[in-house]
């Protein structure tokens, strides 16, 4: 019996079992077996034998994953917002490999990577499925295309594929603590009160996982399903955008209906409507931010920005200029938002804004 008989059989026994108090644990169990099986097929099989994927190069500032069923408009959202020409046609299947794109947009050079279309059924390898999953969990944002004029049921069935694969769509990590131990049983705490889950659900589930000693410490009211997450440690937490495409083809109030959902935007890629819109919520959810350097007498250059990820503190800035820069320096000056007036003499440690000025004072 293969790995894909033995998902397709626990798959079939979950959808079975009705959940009541009496079978939570044996659901508990059966998910956690769920999630080995799907984590061994992620997993190439033999040591050293390499897996058929798609070899493309990390560049730029950030890469976005073009996720979608055939035919919803993907090779031309590529060919309209990059100077790559991506095959177009009317039937399905256009695209058969990987193509890579860069949007430049604020400075920034942003990787934007066609996938071929993903069909039910992807995450256990049909139509190069697998392949293309394996690039999406490599990228910094989903970008999901959907047709507008086709039911909503192709949403769920794509969150569904990129579920069962480990990737996590607009979601945050759990808070729980685990580490595995040489010995001393199991050690369960936490700090909230737990409705979703309890310790005995916790032991039947690392039973399965055949771990015995560890430390568990639960610092939010999680479910089963995100403590197995946190075992199996190969999720990937990945932000997504819901494009809808060929508005053009439907009524304004469905439009309007669609672009009211969560992290949902509507665009046509023919006609080349809402766009524009589109690349500044692509700028909001990869949270980059531009931050230009200025030498001492000189204006700033705001010809030539860095590029890096909101949060970062004067030292990420430092290492970006030259490796070399964060052991000699003294001090430096921030124009901008995050002081609070202009220049302000700042640590290392501090946070930088969207569009800050600074120069670095070396020792």
């Amino acid at each position: 019996m293969g790995i894909l008989e033995k998902i397709a059989e626990i798959e079939r026994e979950i959808a079975r079992t009705q959940k009541n108090k009496a079978t939570e644990y044996h659901l508990g169990l059966l998910k956690a077996k769920l999630a080995k099986y799907r984590s061994q097929l992620l997993e190439p099989s033999k040591k050293g034998e390499k897996g058929e994927g798609f070899d493309v190069l990390k560049s730029g500032d950030a890469r976005v994953a073009l996720i979608g069923f055939p035919s919803v408009g993907k090779s031309t959202m590529l060919s309209t917002l990059t100077k790559t020409e991506s095959e177009a046609a009317n039937y399905e299947f256009t695209t058969l490999t990987c193509i890579p794109g860069v949007i430049e947009y604020q400075g920034a050079n942003i990787q934007l990577l066609d996938l071929p279309g993903i069909i039910e059924g992807a995450a256990q390898g049909k139509g190069r499925g697998r392949q293309v999953i394996a690039v999406a969990r490599t990228a910094d944002l989903v970008l999901m295309m959907l047709d507008a004029t086709k039911p909503n049921v192709h949403r769920e069935l794509l969150e569904r594929e990129l579920e069962s694969v480990g990737i996590r769509l607009n979601k945050r990590k759990p808070n729980i603590y685990f580490k595995q131990k040489k010995g001393g049983g199991l050690s369960f705490n936490s700090t909230c009160s737990l409705s979703r889950c309890n310790e005995k659900m916790v032991q039947t589930i690392l039973h399965s996982f055949k771990i015995f000693n560890a430390e568990v410490l639960f610092r939010e009211d999680c479910t089963e399903d995100e403590f197995i997450d946190v075992v199996t440690a190969n999720r990937v937490y990945l932000p997504c955008l819901y494009v809808y495409n060929k508005i053009d083809q439907i009524s304004i109030e469905e439009v309007d209906r669609l672009a009211r959902q969560p992290h949902s935007i509507v665009v046509s890629c023919n006609m080349k409507l809402n766009l524009d819109y589109m690349l500044e919520a692509l700028w909001e959810a990869l949270q980059l931010i531009r931050v230009y350097t200025k030498k001492p007498g000189a204006p700033p250059d705001f010809d030539d920005g860095l590029i890096l990820r909101k949060g970062v503190s004067v030292e990420h800035v430092c290492h970006a200029i030259h490796r070399t820069l964060a052991a000699q320096f003294k001090y430096a000056l921030v124009w901008g938002t995050s002081t609070k007036y202009s220049p302000q003499r700042v640590g290392i440690s501090h946070v930088m804004a969207d569009e800050d000025v600074i120069q670095v004072v070396k020792k």
